[in-house]
């Protein structure tokens, strides 16, 4: 960091905070026609009144203390450009380098273990499975929920119904390096033409309420002629190769009314999974891995 943005941050950082004392010193300041305490200001709205009162003592002490407490902070801790503060700490200095050393110590040898076992096994192991929920619930929960069960836009991991796949080499592959997943939106399909094809794929998985026969005939004409054959097959099933789901089964990632078949066909969809190769490293992947491999497998 250079010496002139190292001043701007001081600067604006210890402006700021002086900025604070100055408005509090300013707001509490008698002024010449100001109502004497106690008494009505004038300004009055929907049948409120506002009265002269000071703040009270306390809530000024402690603002005081705030401010005070920044300035102590800021002395002692990086926080105004380049200086580092009299007690030297850092992110990733010796005390974080410490902290981590120690784990990796404590922790390493027993995701080791588990990496050098088949995930089939990892995931019958009752001590595996609580470590690999207690990853899933602070890695993967936020998308596909506590229980694994996904949301809309976001796979049901407890059952049967595969996107890529759901051998345990696919899943690992799924969480190591991330999937990216796009349903290319078709806008020149509309009116009569997208109602026939939406009625044709809801008409995949067997339904009759809601779907108009022949609308659904004749939409069964126009499938093969379109692009969607490419990544679904002939015959709907999909292709877990690139993720292209299966219209045939009752598992719809988006929902699978009509309107939102439509919206899917017209407009697209566009999935993501992060990978966490990096973040994770291949040993904590293999136990996660086998706790997911695990739900669909109650």
């Amino acid at each position: 960091m250079s010496s002139f943005w190292s001043a701007w941050i001081i600067v604006i950082a210890l402006g700021n905070i002086f900025a604070c004392y100055w408005l509090v010193r300013w707001t509490t300041k008698k002024r010449p026609g100001e109502a004497a305490q106690g008494d009505v200001t004038g300004h009055a709205w929907d049948g409120l009144q506002e009265f002269n009162n000071p703040l009270p003592r306390w809530w000024l002490w402690l603002f005081y203390i705030t401010i005070v407490f920044s300035l102590v902070y800021l002395v002692l801790f990086p926080g105004l450009g380049t200086f580092k503060g009299y007690l030297g700490w850092t992110s990733q200095g010796s005390q974080y380098g410490a902290e981590m050393d120690n784990a990796a110590k404590t922790f390493d040898p027993i995701f080791k273990k588990y990496a050098a076992m088949p995930i089939e096994q990892v995931a019958s192991d009752a001590d595996a499975h609580g470590m690999g929920q207690r990853m899933f619930l602070s890695y993967c929960a936020l998308c596909h929920g506590s229980d694994g069960k996904g949301a809309k836009g976001f796979p049901n991991l407890a059952d049967a119904d595969w996107l890529y796949g759901g051998t345990p080499d696919q899943i690992k592959q799924s969480i190591m390096m991330g999937r990216q997943g796009a349903m290319p939106p078709h806008p020149a399909l509309a009116g009569d033409d997208l109602d026939k094809v939406a009625n044709y794929v809801a008409s995949l998985s067997g339904r009759t309420e809601g779907v108009d026969a022949a609308k659904a005939e004749a939409g069964k004409a126009m499938y093969p002629t379109l692009d969607c054959v490419a990544c679904h097959g002939a015959d709907g099933k999909g292709n877990q190769a690139m993720g292209a789901p299966n219209l045939t089964d009752t598992t719809w990632l988006y929902g699978s009314s009509l309107d939102t078949i439509k919206e899917t066909i017209s407009k697209g969809r566009n999935g993501k999974m992060p990978a966490h190769a990096d973040f994770l490293g291949a040993d904590k992947v293999h136990l996660l891995a086998a706790y997911v491999y695990s739900l669909s497998k109650k």
